[in-house]
């Protein structure tokens, strides 16, 4: 028989008794990875499962690589033709990958995006917490202590789960059309690709040519150098003027067993029920400035989409009106992340940018609307976009 020459049956040498078990090792690995206000591992774990859940996920092959990268040299050259923007760096990285790569990427890439909302959630809490003294089992301040302690966890599965639904039908890296940090590539999710042209009968490679052209049509625009900067203040600055409706927080929670944290989550919900259903003057002119943003960005890449598509794909209209039905059917996902951005973007805001796109153009031509990408002062404003002569006049 094995004897222990440890205390109380400890092995020797060994203070943790489940020290040496895999899975406890794996759980404290995650519960120990991220000191922030979102537990990233736990982000990133949950969204690779979801991802994978539904569908097989295999390894794109090398000819596919190949073949996304010719269309995008192809791409790269139309998009600098019709635009005369310079070629952003990150169009000579071409990546095909599978869903779990995308959902990885973006775990790493959007961080900028979902933390201020999430550290300004868990600043209230501690406020909160504060002011109402010494907490007691029975006390708010002791809910908003467990609330605080389990909220990192909370957001990452919340983020990780939004990001791995998206990832079983996203087809590139700017179908959320974000900046993202670090090493940049453009990557292009194969089986999404590959069940949406055999759902639609697309041409395959017609169909990868244009999944190429918006890509690299987005990385022209939205790769520029000054536009992560640019968003994440402008996010920043957003989710410093967010209030949380802690009371009602605390009726859904109210009652339920705190150390469940399945039954916790669920009654969390959506994160961005928790936003005030009051927005200050202030924080309105914030949402408009983003606002603004998005509807350029996306009016401009519909916009020189729309020219070099129809010149260069004979089943142009084919996908755009596949795409446009795909559109119609926005994700939850989609519409969780703007919330929990504090966006809230509709289909006439993208036509509003499209439209500026196309009368700037009638009345000048491309190179006056590239200017718009010259820096953050050539953005046109909301008033700007419902008027481009007022932009017109400004820039020109």
């Amino acid at each position: 028989m094995e004897r222990f020459s440890g205390p109380e049956g400890e092995r020797p040498g060994s203070q943790d008794p489940l020290a040496d078990t895999p899975l406890f090792r794996e759980i404290q690995r995650v519960l120990l990875s991220s000191s922030g206000p979102i537990n990233w591992e736990l982000a990133r774990q949950v969204g690779i499962a979801v991802a994978a859940w539904s569908d097989e996920d295999p390894e794109p092959t090398e000819e596919d690589r190949r073949a996304f990268e010719e269309a995008v040299r192809v791409s790269e050259l139309t998009v600098a033709e019709t635009t005369g923007l310079p070629s952003p760096p990150e169009v000579t990285r071409v990546e095909a990958v599978r869903r779990a790569r995308w959902v990885e990427a973006n775990v790493e890439g959007l961080r900028d995006l979902f933390e201020p909302g999430a550290s300004r959630l868990a600043h209230i809490l501690d406020d909160a917490r504060k002011s109402e003294g010494p907490a007691t089992a029975e006390s708010p301040a002791a809910l908003e202590t467990m609330i605080g302690q389990m909220s990192p966890l909370l957001m990452g599965a919340q983020v990780g789960t939004v990001l791995g639904h998206l990832g079983q039908r996203v087809l590139g890296q700017y179908e959320l059309p974000f900046p993202r940090r670090g090493r940049t590539a453009l990557l292009f999710v194969v089986p999404n690709i590959a069940r949406f042209e055999r759902e639609w009968s697309l041409p395959p490679v017609d169909f990868r040519a244009w999944v190429a052209l918006h890509e690299t049509t987005h990385a022209f625009t939205i790769g520029r150098p000054w536009v992560p900067d640019y968003l994440h203040a402008l996010i920043r600055e957003l989710a410093e003027g967010m209030e949380f409706d802690l009371t009602g927080l605390e009726s859904r929670i109210a009652g339920l067993d705190l150390s469940d944290p399945q039954r916790l989550s669920e009654a969390l919900g959506d994160p961005g029920e928790l936003l005030g259903q009051t927005i200050s003057d202030e924080q309105r002119i914030r949402m408009r400035r983003l606002q603004a943003f998005m509807s350029s960005a996306e009016g401009h890449a519909d916009h020189v989409m729309n020219i070099a598509g129809r010149k260069w794909l004979p089943s142009f209209p084919q996908i755009e009106e596949a795409m446009r039905r795909r559109h119609e059917g926005r994700s939850q996902e989609e519409r969780l992340i703007e919330r929990l951005l504090g966006l809230e973007l509709k289909a006439e805001q993208y036509r509003l940018g499209r439209a500026f796109c196309e009368r700037v153009v009638e009345l000048t031509d491309e190179d006056t609307l590239s200017r718009m990408w010259e820096g953050p002062e050539s953005l046109p404003s909301m008033p700007e976009l419902e008027e481009p002569s007022l932009w017109l006049a400004r820039i020109v």
